[in-house]
């Protein structure tokens, strides 16, 4: 059976470098350009990008839980390693397209749609594109089969809305693959500075990946923080927007203990405000809205805005 790394030595060169004809995608980047005939097609295409434990999982899947309550077609994919994006849609650890692919020997005509696509909350798909084992290959090869599996299965075709829910705030090589694919990118992030510091980050490989794809920054979600000051000092500085903003409530975190949206847990008056929030972003989200020409701010300059005395 071929492993993982193996199928990205080939893929990429023994040597490390890109096989002859292949272009990078931009200045220094060392990842390959998109096969155009990867490019999903209609639907509507988000990536969700943030800080590692800033709650990008549970607002991915509340967002897709509230696009699919406006009668969208919702796929939901979680490229994360720990595989855990859609738990609270499925109620249930869903099995890695890497997982799968492996029991074929990477030979993806033998799989069926239901073998890596799994049904959730209120009909939204889901889908866990996983990671290579650490150490080995390459995360933008795994959102690669992902995206080639489900175009090879036509389950691209009926779908209105993707949201790719991707790892921590690692914006370089393979886990910037979503971007290419997104039409616009969403940054999670708490008021606080190492959150910030991320988010810009994020903005900087959005801007690189905006040279040659279409994704463009589509606004900032302030997750699990009562105010947002340091957050609106920094999108006052570099052009971004607030989009939507949740406190930090014990209803969030308890939905998670529970394996559930949010759209699921006991009415409360605290609960509604969330549920609207989401369906509010959601609405937004789908009419869309001018792409954000966000400038990054230098190390120094975050430090001196929002840093430490």
């Amino acid at each position: 059976m071929s492993t993982l790394a193996e199928i990205s030595i080939n893929r990429i060169g023994k040597s490390g470098a890109p096989h002859r004809g292949i272009e990078l995608d931009s200045e220094g980047s060392m990842q390959v350009q998109l096969d155009p005939k990867l490019k999903i097609g209609t639907a509507k295409v988000f990536a969700i990008y943030g800080k590692g434990g800033i709650g990008k999982s549970t607002t991915s899947s509340n967002l897709s839980a509230a696009f699919s309550m406006m009668g969208k077609r919702v796929l939901q994919i979680g490229c994360d390693p720990k595989h855990d994006s859609t738990f609270t849609l499925t109620k249930k650890m869903l099995p890695t397209v890497i997982d799968v692919l492996e029991t074929v020997d990477f030979h993806s005509e033998e799989l069926r749609p239901e073998d890596f696509v799994f049904p959730g909350y209120n009909g939204v798909m889901c889908v866990e594109a996983g990671g290579p084992p650490a150490g080995t290959g390459c995360g933008g090869y795994v959102v690669g089969q992902t995206v080639k599996l489900l175009k090879e299965h036509h389950l691209l075709e009926d779908t209105d809305v993707v949201i790719f829910d991707v790892l921590g705030d690692v914006v370089c090589g393979g886990f910037a693959a979503p971007l290419q694919h997104a039409d616009r990118a969403m940054i999670v992030t708490a008021n606080d500075f190492d959150s910030i510091f991320a988010m810009n980050r994020i903005v900087q490989a959005i801007g690189a990946k905006a040279k040659n794809y279409n994704v463009r920054l589509g606004g900032v979600i302030a997750n699990r923080s009562k105010d947002t000051d340091q957050i609106d000092k920094y999108n006052a500085r570099t052009g971004l927007k607030l989009s939507a903003h949740f406190p930090d409530l014990d209803v969030i975190r308890r939905s998670r203990l529970k394996k559930s949206t949010l759209f699921e847990m006991e009415p409360s008056p605290e609960l509604e405000a969330v549920q609207k929030e989401y369906m509010r972003l959601a609405a937004q989200m789908w009419l869309g809205s001018d792409p954000l020409p966000a400038v990054p701010l230098k190390d120094r300059d975050i430090f001196d805005l929002l840093g430490y005395d």
